[in-house]
């Protein structure tokens, strides 16, 4: 049977150049899943492999929308699945890789089939949401679906907004699409996580942030600002100079916010991965216990 290698990790802990040495040893392409490299506009910020590594081995939903564009986990399921099927007819074994919870989740597990939002309701919610706040939409929430209002965190807005969306969209209670049934897939999986210890971890963190910084972090952000409001901005690394670039904060404040958080969402990551027991972990620099592994349960 074919199979699938997901390489998957917290930011910082090194998957970009463990995964080309991965994809060459296989000979696969790489398959990125993380939801923020596929915007274009933020190659910085979202430490989207460069030029040179995309040259040393081909690579998949990076750099593929624009901000405006809708997109989703579900829609990444479905895109991923229907290259899956393209690249098996030459390829024994694939690689993917990245830090990305719901997207890993959703190729390996599926998810539940959820509508396509239409951009003129998301608009509506957004708009009523800033004149009128989060309590009525809250409401509204309640009334359609009292099943997941006992269960979102209700201070999230953007939880409540989205389940309102899809209430409406669907026209039948978000609780109602939830099955949670994982789905069969042709072919096998074997998940490989990265990890180092927290210390180690949090100071390659702190350097990748100086490093994006010194590439041209502050221009990207700067060049993005009038589309703030979008979802795909309110992203680490973006938010917290927009707080900059408004006059809230310092500079040399919001970039030790932008350290701060990217290490809070890394403890998010590993918290959200250990869950799952499927998960090998290894280190960054075991490469050859991974091969050996890989080998032992493929066709290699």
């Amino acid at each position: 049977m074919k199979t699938l290698i997901v390489l998957l990790g917290p930011t910082g802990v090194g998957k970009t150049e463990l995964s080309l040495q991965l994809a060459e040893f296989l000979r696969s392409p790489i398959i990125s899943a993380d939801s923020r490299q596929l915007y274009k506009e933020l190659p910085i910020g979202t430490a989207a492999p460069a030029s040179e590594d995309r040259e040393r081995r081909l690579h998949y939903f990076v750099g593929t929308l624009q901000l405006t564009d809708y997109y989703s986990a579900s829609r990444f399921e479905e895109d991923v699945i229907a290259l899956l099927a393209d690249l098996y007819q030459t390829h024994d074994i694939l690689l993917m890789t990245g830090g990305s919870m719901m997207y890993i989740d959703a190729v390996c597990k599926g998810i539940d089939e959820i509508p396509t939002i239409d951009e003129t309701l998301r608009d509506d919610l957004r708009n009523r949401y800033l004149k009128e706040g989060i309590d009525p939409i809250r409401q509204q929430l309640k009334l359609f679906d009292p099943v997941f209002y006992k269960q979102v965190d209700l201070q999230n807005h953007k939880r409540v907004i989205h389940a309102l969306e899809i209430c409406l969209m669907a026209g039948k209670p978000y609780s109602s699409l939830r099955t949670d049934k994982p789905k069969h897939r042709p072919f096998n999986i074997l998940k490989i996580g990265l990890q180092r210890d927290r210390e180690e971890l949090y100071e390659r963190i702190n350097r990748r942030v100086d490093q994006m910084m010194a590439q041209g972090l502050l221009e990207e952000a700067r060049s993005v600002y009038h589309l703030r409001h979008l979802n795909a901005l309110n992203t680490v690394g973006y938010k917290e100079l927009f707080n900059y670039f408004s006059g809230e904060w310092s500079l040399e404040f919001s970039i030790e916010k932008i350290k701060q958080n990217t290490r809070i969402y890394s403890r998010k990551q590993m918290t959200w991965f250990k869950r799952d027991k499927e998960i090998r972990w290894f280190y960054p620099e075991q490469l050859e216990e991974i091969k050996d592994l890989i080998a032992s349960v493929s066709a290699l």
